[in-house]
C-alpha cells in the first residue's frame, strides 16, 4: 500500500449486535495492515438523538415479533416506489447527516467505513454538499440484499456479500458502485476442527450437532426451530444460543430434553460455530456471514420480515444456504443430511470456497485509496445555467494555454507522459470524471463516469510553422467540446526537437468556471500538485446576507439593459484569439502608485483598449459605454468550495465601462468609481440569489429566463480576472512559464476578456466573433498600449 491512514473512522449503531460485529471485523483489518493507525467509533443512532437509540431498538424488535406485516409493507414500498424510497432515504440523510458532521471533523478521518444504513446515509447527504470530498467513504453491508436503504450513490465503494448481492445493489441504486467481499468477519471465525471444538464447548464428539442463533435479541421462530430439529431423526444436540433473550432461554430449560441445550450470550461463538453441523439463524446478518466464514452450513428458517426474507432469499440463490419457510421443510432438510452428509459437505464446502475467495484484510486496506464516486445529480442552478446558454454557434466552454519551457521530452514522450497522468489521475478529479446528461424537460444531471480513455481527450500535434501553430489553436478553441463523454479535452503541440511545448485545455462551462479549470488542470498534469486552496470564511450570518440581497435586488432592479453600441448582433461559429502577456510586478506597483486595486487597473486597461478598437471602426461618440459582465469569485470554506472546487462558485456584476473619448487618467478614476459602485450595490450577493431562484423554475422555463437574460440586450462583453498562482509549477520537469484564459462568448455579444495572474505575469487572452468585433490581437495590442500609458501616468495626485 502506497497510502497509510493515520484515523480510521468507523459509523456503526447499537440495534443487535450485527453491525458491530461488521466493524469490528473492519477494525482488526484496519489494526492489521496499518499498525499505529488510530481506529475510532461512531454510534451513528446516538449521534442522531439520546432517544433515538432505545426508540429505533424498540420499532425493530415491534416490527419482527409483533407487526412482520407493517415492516414487509415498508420494505416492499421500497423497492416497489422509487419516489418512496428517494425521499425517505433524503429524509434520514440529513437528520443523520447534520449530526454526524461534527464528529466526523472532529476525528479529521483519512478513511470512513460505514457499517450500518443510517449512518451512509448521513456520509452520502455530507458528500451531496461538498464535504469529505478528499476522504475515502465505503460501506460494508453485513445483509446479503442490499435494500435502498443501504445504498448510496456518493459513496466510494460498497463491500457486498456475493455476485447476486452486486446485482440487487445495482437495482437499488444505479449511480452506485460496489464490489463482492469475503464475509467481514474478525479472524477467530475461521475453519477449525468439528470434534475439537466439541470438545471445548462442552459436546459430545459424535453425533449430529445443530446450532441455532437468530442474533442477539434471540427473536424470531426461535421454538418452532427446535421443535423442527427435535423431530428430526438422526439430530442429537440442538444447541440454542437466546443472546439476551432470558425469557427465550427459560422456556427451553423448562423442556428439560436432554438433547436442548440452551444458552445465554455466549462469548465463544466462534468455536460454537465450529463446533456445528449446521447452523440455523432468520436473518441472513452477521450471523450467517460468520457461520460462513467457519466453513459451516447455514440454514435460513422461517426467515424475518423485509431484509430478513430478502437476504435468505439471494443466499439460496447464491447456493450459500438452504431456505425453510416453514417447519416441515426444515425436519426434511435436516433428516437429508443426517441420512445424505454428502449433501451436507457440498454446502460446507461452497460456503468454504466462498469464505477464502479472498483477504478481508486485503480488501479493507484496499478502500484507502478507492477513486472518488459521485452519483447522478442535477445540475447546480449556477452550473444548468450555461448548459441553457448553449447554442449551436455559441458553445458555452472555457479553456487555457499553458505555454511549456525547458521539456526534454519527444512529442511522443509527451504524449505517453500525459496519456499515463490521465489514467491515473483523471477518475478522481471531479471536473474530469463526471458526463453530462440531457433530460427532456428536466434539468440536465451529471453521471459518474471514470472510464476515462487518454485516447477520447488528448490529442498531439506537431506544427511545422508557426502559422500551423497558431491554426491548431484556433481549430482547437473553436470546435465544441464533445458531449457525449466528460465534456474536457487537451491538445499537446510540440515540434520535435523544441524546448517549448504548449497544452490546450476546454470543458464545458457547466463542469467549472476558470478557477477550476486551472486548479484542475494543476492537480491532473504538475508533477507536485500544490495542497487544496480554502478561502477563509468570511461569510456573515444569514440575516446579514439576506439584507445585503435584497439591497442587490433592489439595485440590479435599475440597471436595465444595456446602453446602446458595442460590439453585438447576430453570432456566427468563428473566433479569433489574441494573447498577451504584462509583467504582474509592474500590475501591481502601478496600481499602488495609482492607489487603485489590481483588478480596477486591468479593467482601466481594457477600457482604453476599448476605446482605442472603436476608434479603429469609425471612432467612439462622447460619453459612450460598453457594459461588461466582471465575475467575481464566492469561493468560501463554508460552502466547500474551495480555490480548485469544480462548478461554478462566482457572481456576476455589470459596470459601464466609459469607452467615449477622454485621458487615460480620467478613465482609471471613472472604471475605479464604477467598480467600487457596483461592488457596493451589492450586486454579486443579487446575481447568487437570482441564479440560485431561477433553478426552482421548471427546467423549460428556465432555459428560457437564461437565453432571454445571458444575450446582447444586456451586456456588450465579458471581462474577467482571475487569481492564479505565483509559486513555479512544473509538468514532465517543464516550468509552465505562462498561463492564458480562453472566454466563452454568449449569444449576440463579440468579445471575452479573460486574465490571470501566473508567475511572474498576468496572462490575458481574448476572444472574439470576427463577424461582430475586430480580429482579437487588435484588441490584444490595444490593451498593451493603454497599459504602458497608465504605467506612465506616474505617481497618483
Amino acid at each position: 500500500m502506497s497510502l497509510q491512514p493515520r484515523r480510521v473512522l468507523l459509523i456503526s449503531a447499537t440495534i443487535g449486535e450485527g453491525h458491530n460485529a461488521t466493524a469490528r471485523a473492519v477494525a482488526e483489518a484496519a489494526e492489521q495492515r496499518w499498525p499505529g493507525c488510530e481506529v475510532s467509533w461512531v454510534d451513528a443512532l446516538a449521534e442522531m438523538g439520546g432517544w433515538v437509540p432505545r426508540t429505533f431498538n424498540w420499532i425493530y424488535a415491534t416490527n419482527v415479533e409483533s407487526t412482520p406485516w407493517l415492516y414487509d409493507l415498508f420494505y416492499s414500498a421500497l423497492w416497489r416506489w422509487r419516489w418512496f424510497a428517494d425521499s425517505s432515504r433524503r429524509f434520514v440523510g440529513a437528520w443523520s447527516g447534520r449530526r454526524l458532521r461534527a464528529p466526523v471533523a472532529a476525528h479529521r478521518p483519512d478513511l470512513i467505513v460505514s457499517t450500518y444504513p443510517l449512518g451512509t446515509a448521513g456520509l452520502d447527504w455530507l458528500r451531496r454538499r461538498g464535504e469529505l470530498r478528499e476522504v475515502p467513504i465505503a460501506a460494508v453491508i453485513s445483509d446479503f440484499s442490499p435494500h435502498p436503504f443501504w445504498v448510496y450513490p456518493e459513496v466510494d465503494l460498497h463491500h457486498v456479500m456475493s455476485e447476486v448481492s452486486l446485482r440487487e445493489m445495482r437495482r437499488a441504486e444505479p449511480d452506485a458502485v460496489g464490489a463482492v467481499s469475503v464475509p467481514p468477519a474478525v479472524g477467530a471465525f475461521h475453519p477449525a476442527d468439528r470434534t475439537a471444538a466439541r470438545t471445548a464447548a462442552g459436546l459430545p464428539a459424535d453425533g449430529f450437532a445443530v446450532v441455532i442463533t437468530c442474533g442477539s435479541l434471540g427473536f424470531g421462530s426461535v421454538e418452532r426451530a427446535v421443535r423442527a430439529a427435535r423431530r428430526a431423526d438422526g439430530v442429537d444436540r440442538v444447541v440454542v444460543v437466546c443472546g439476551r433473550n432470558a425469557a427465550l432461554r427459560q422456556r427451553l430449560t423448562d423442556l428439560a430434553d436432554p438433547r436442548v441445550v440452551p444458552l445465554g450470550w455466549v462469548e465463544d461463538m466462534p468455536g460454537l460455530m465450529a463446533a456445528a453441523d449446521a447452523v440455523i439463524t432468520n436473518a441472513g446478518g452477521a450471523t450467517a456471514l460468520e457461520a460462513l466464514a467457519c466453513g459451516r452450513a447455514v440454514v435460513m428458517f422461517e426467515p424475518i420480515a423485509g431484509h430478513g426474507k430478502a437476504n435468505a432469499e439471494l443466499m439460496a440463490e447464491a447456493e450459500l444456504a438452504e431456505l425453510c419457510w416453514d417447519a416441515d421443510q426444515l425436519t426434511a432438510l435436516l433428516r437429508r443430511w443426517t441420512e445424505q452428509p454428502d449433501a451436507l459437505t457440498q454446502l460446507e464446502q461452497r460456503a468454504l470456497k466462498h469464505a477464502q475467495a479472498g483477504d478481508f484484510a486485503e480488501q479493507v486496506a484496499a478502500l484507502a485509496e478507492v477513486p472518488r464516486h459521485h452519483g447522478r445529480r442535477s445540475l447546480r442552478p449556477q452550473d444548468a445555467f450555461f448548459v441553457h446558454a448553449t447554442t449551436p454557434t455559441v458553445p458555452q466552454q472555457i479553456g487555457t494555454v499553458l505555454r511549456l519551457t525547458g521539456s526534454e521530452l519527444s512529442t511522443h514522450e509527451w504524449g505517453e507522459h500525459l496519456a499515463e497522468r490521465i489514467r491515473t489521475h483523471a477518475a478522481g478529479l471531479p471536473m474530469l470524471n463526471r458526463r453530462l446528461v440531457r433530460r427532456r424537460g428536466r434539468r440536465p444531471e451529471w453521471v459518474h463516469d471514470a472510464s476515462i480513455d487518454p485516447a477520447d481527450h488528448l490529442r498531439c500535434r506537431e506544427p511545422r510553422s508557426g502559422r500551423q501553430h497558431a491554426d491548431l489553436v484556433e481549430e482547437f478553441f473553436r470546435t465544441p467540446v464533445r458531449t457525449d463523454r466528460p465534456p474536457w479535452e487537451l491538445l499537446l503541440i510540440h515540434a520535435e526537437g523544441d524546448e517549448e511545448a504548449t497544452l490546450l485545455a476546454k470543458m464545458h462551462h457547466a463542469l467549472g468556471d476558470g478557477i477550476a479549470v486551472n486548479g484542475t488542470l494543476v492537480r491532473l498534469l504538475c508533477d507536485v500538485p500544490p495542497p487544496h486552496a480554502r478561502r477563509p470564511d468570511d461569510a456573515p450570518p444569514w440575516y446579514r446576507r439576506a439584507g445585503t440581497v435584497l439591497r442587490g435586488l433592489v439595485s440590479l432592479a435599475r440597471v436595465g439593459a444595456a446602453p446602446a453600441g458595442g460590439f453585438t448582433g447576430r453570432s456566427t461559429p468563428d473566433r479569433t484569439f489574441g494573447w498577451l502577456e504584462l509583467s504582474a510586478r509592474e500590475v501591481r506597483a502601478t496600481a499602488r502608485e495609482r492607489g487603485v486595486s489590481s483588478s480596477a487597473l486591468l479593467l482601466a486597461a481594457v477600457a482604453e483598449g476599448l476605446h482605442r478598437l472603436l476608434d479603429d471602426a469609425g471612432g467612439a461618440a462622447p460619453e459612450q459605454r460598453m457594459r461588461v459582465m466582471v465575475p467575481k469569485t464566492i469561493r468560501t470554506a463554508r460552502g466547500g468550495a474551495g480555490l480548485d472546487a469544480p462548478g461554478n462558485h462566482t457572481a456576476s456584476f455589470a459596470v459601464d465601462l466609459p469607452v467615449g473619448p477622454m485621458p487615460v487618467r480620467r478613465r482609471l478614476a471613472e472604471v475605479t468609481a464604477r467598480l467600487a459602485a457596483a461592488e457596493r450595490g451589492d450586486h454579486p450577493a443579487a446575481a447568487v440569489a437570482v441564479l440560485r431562484a431561477l433553478g426552482a423554475l421548471p427546467a423549460p422555463l428556465h432555459a428560457l429566463v437564461v437565453r432571454t437574460i445571458y444575450r446582447k440586450r444586456f451586456f456588450h462583453a465579458v471581462v474577467s480576472v482571475m487569481p492564479g498562482r505565483r509559486s513555479p509549477a512544473h509538468v514532465a520537469g517543464a516550468l509552465i512559464e505562462q498561463v492564458l484564459p480562453v472566454l466563452s462568448l454568449a449569444d449576440g455579444v463579440g468579445i471575452g476578456i479573460g486574465a490571470i495572474n501566473w508567475g511572474e505575469g498576468v496572462g490575458f487572452g481574448i476572444t472574439t466573433d470576427p463577424g461582430l468585433a475586430p480580429h482579437a490581437d487588435a484588441l490584444a495590442e490595444h490593451v498593451r498600449g493603454a497599459f504602458g500609458d497608465l504605467r506612465r501616468l506616474g505617481a497618483r495626485g
